[in-house]
């Protein structure tokens, strides 16, 4: 046990490849070797880029792998793709979007699916992000599925969270709807040359501007970029860093690693719960208990009840 640890402490990617794999299957034999590699682990950079559908996630994810190479930084991503109904298997492969960084010995690029998770994010995240810290990697991005009222876990693993929007979402009350504004750290307006992407960028500012002071006194800037150009990504970089100096003290530290961890605690704990759901369900439930609900002589809230009366 704790072979796979060894040498992905070691730099063996392949090595790190199945252990990523196994998390995700939830294989029991992944936990000695996470465990290894989480006393190693501490000091990467994590970076949430989030957003609807379109804004340019894995464009912007792509410019600032390159952005954080020339400053000498090693970069991992987890590209976050939604499941196949059938295979759970990760089903748009952001890896291809990003090949031109295939020969680099300094990126990491691997797709993760949801395999039904809800929260933008794979329920293996967190394991992955320890092993790429662990690994040595400086910058560690992850970008999710979407965003919406239930895809804001991003804000647990990271931290720096760029939520981005373009002049295609309307007029901005989508992003608000969506309950994002609290937990991006940075909003970016990506697509600037689209008409309408200053007015975007103005009514994001206005309703950052009606909110109350953030509790860590961070000002919540909103940029332009149009990355598949280039554009703006110098600016974007410089303020992730500034982001990072600012979360440097001792306490917002403690409060980013608390917060990493919870995020982490309770992602492995949603999964236990939905397996023993799917058993006590699959194995508890009578088929008079069943016979019952269906004839609708009981209902599934007694069921429910009936069932998770035993974990009590």
């Amino acid at each position: 046990m704790g072979e796979l640890a060894d040498s992905i402490l070691a730099g063996d990617r392949r090595a790190a490849g199945r252990l990523i794999s196994q998390a995700e299957r939830r294989d029991p034999q992944a936990v000695e070797d996470l465990g290894i590699l989480y006393r190693h682990g501490g000091h990467a950079r994590t970076i949430g880029i989030t957003g609807p559908p379109g804004a340019g996630k894995s464009t912007v994810a792509d410019a600032l792998i390159t952005r954080f190479r020339k400053l000498g930084q090693t970069v991992a991503i987890i590209a976050v793709d939604p499941s196949s109904p059938i295979s759970s298997g990760a089903v748009l492969g952001d890896r291809v979007r990003m090949m031109r960084h295939c020969d680099d010995e300094g990126v990491l690029v691997r797709s993760m699916a949801t395999r039904g998770a809800l929260g933008g994010l794979s329920a293996a995240t967190g394991d992955a992000i320890t092993v790429f810290d662990a690994m040595g990697f400086d910058i560690i991005i992850i970008e999710t599925v979407g965003v919406g009222q239930s895809e804001t876990d991003i804000v647990g693993h990271s931290e720096a969270v760029i939520l981005l929007q373009t002049a295609l979402g309307g007029d901005g009350v989508q992003a608000i709807k969506a309950g994002v504004l609290e937990i991006a750290d940075l909003i970016v307006v990506n697509k600037k040359s689209t008409s309408g992407s200053d007015k975007m960028a103005r009514f994001l500012r206005e309703s950052l501007h009606d909110r109350p002071m953030r509790a860590d006194g961070w000002d919540v800037p909103v940029l332009l970029t149009e990355a598949s150009e280039d554009i703006g990504i110098d600016k974007l970089t410089d303020t992730l860093v500034q982001r990072f100096y600012h979360n440097s003290t001792q306490d917002r530290v403690s409060v980013t690693r608390r917060r990493q961890v919870a995020a982490h605690l309770t992602a492995l704990a949603d999964v236990e719960v939905r397996s023993l759901t799917k058993r006590l369900v699959a194995g508890d439930a009578t088929p008079e208990a069943w016979q019952a609900v269906l004839e609708r002589r009981s209902d599934p809230w007694t069921l429910s009840a009936q069932l998770f009366e035993k974990l009590r």
